[in-house]
């Protein structure tokens, strides 16, 4: 399993992506039918939010490790 880091710098770069390519989405399906452009659309719509919830998750999780690495453990 790839590092906490390594996946939230994931999912942040695919979030940017995702938010950077918001307005070239907009040309590509215009050619589309307004039904296909809406399901395009949604699709963007569900894929960022499922990024920023994996984002968090993930930030929980970092958060977690990181305070259980300073919790004072027994000596052997």
């Amino acid at each position: 399993m790839l590092p906490v880091e390594l996946r939230i710098d994931r999912a942040q770069r695919l979030l940017r992506m995702i938010e950077q390519d918001a307005p070239l989405l907009a040309v590509r399906v215009a050619p589309l039918s307004l039904e296909c452009q809406e399901s395009a659309k949604s699709h963007v719509q569900r894929l960022a939010a499922l990024t920023r919830a994996e984002l968090r998750r993930l930030m929980k999780e970092k958060a977690i490790t990181e305070s259980s690495d300073l919790i004072p453990q027994a000596a052997d």
